[in-house]
């Protein structure tokens, strides 16, 4: 009976424990309130259940930017938010920010939908105005899950435009070994291994303005997509543009 006492009680100050951490954590975040215990869930999840290697963020609090980054799975903004460690607003499919599961949390990420079937000037207008402000906007060229044996989709330069426009730097990423099982909450079974890793941010100065001049866009994406390739170790491919009838699905 000692015995069964002194483990109840040990268990019970792990707890307890565990919980003023989280608490403690939560407290000192640069989130509020409900935005910092969901931060917390993500941590434990990529840390824990997906052991995520994770470098330095390579840009100043403050700086606005737009992260560009391969697409393995639903869960790849997670890996990109607990190195960031400040908001990233994604652009998403409309479909899912209006999903009754999933609408609450993306609200809560500050997600911006977007409908994937042609350029929604809205959307653009939004990530825009964010990225000129000092904020950061997650895009993936690749405009779907990568289900394919290929290291990256033929690209879409809609990052570039947002860019250009808001006169930001690009900044490549790659995220190897994301957890994905074939639907949008399969990762949260899923043990993995990831590991992300940042290239230096790609400065546009010299082609702001010229976002309407013939193939600029074309010519930034696929050395946006090279550079995602380099921090693959995969200087020998060759991105691809995605063309007018580009398949979403």
């Amino acid at each position: 009976m000692p015995h069964d006492l002194a483990a109840t009680g040990f268990l019970a100050l792990l707890a307890v424990a565990a919980m003023a951490y989280a608490l403690r954590w939560c407290w000192r975040s640069p989130y509020g309130g409900w935005h910092a215990f969901l931060y917390f869930i993500t941590l434990l999840l990529t840390r824990v259940l997906w052991r995520t290697v994770v470098p330095p963020f390579p840009l100043p609090p403050g700086r606005g930017a737009v992260i560009v980054c391969n697409h393995r799975s639903s869960v790849d903004p997670f890996f990109i938010q607990i190195v960031a460690n400040r908001y990233v607003r994604w652009m998403v499919a409309r479909e899912y920010c209006e999903h009754p599961a999933l609408a609450w949390f993306l609200r809560a990420a500050r997600a911006i939908p977007t409908n994937r079937a042609g350029v929604d000037t809205a959307a653009t207008k939004i990530a825009i105005r964010s990225a000129s402000e000092g904020e950061l906007i997650g895009m993936f060229p690749e405009g779907r899950i990568n289900r394919t044996d290929q290291l990256l989709l033929p690209g879409r330069p809609g990052a570039i435009l947002v860019a250009l426009k808001a006169r930001v730097p690009l900044l490549p990423c790659f995220v190897e070994g994301s957890p994905y099982g074939g639907s949008v909450f399969s990762p949260l079974l899923t043990p993995a291994r990831v590991r992300v890793r940042f290239g230096e941010p790609i400065d546009l100065s010299a082609y702001y303005g010229r976002e309407q001049e013939a193939g600029v866009l074309g010519q930034l994406c696929q050395e946006t997509l090279s550079a995602i390739a380099h921090l693959a170790g995969r200087d020998d491919f060759q991105p691809k543009l995605a063309g007018r009838k580009w398949n979403q699905a």
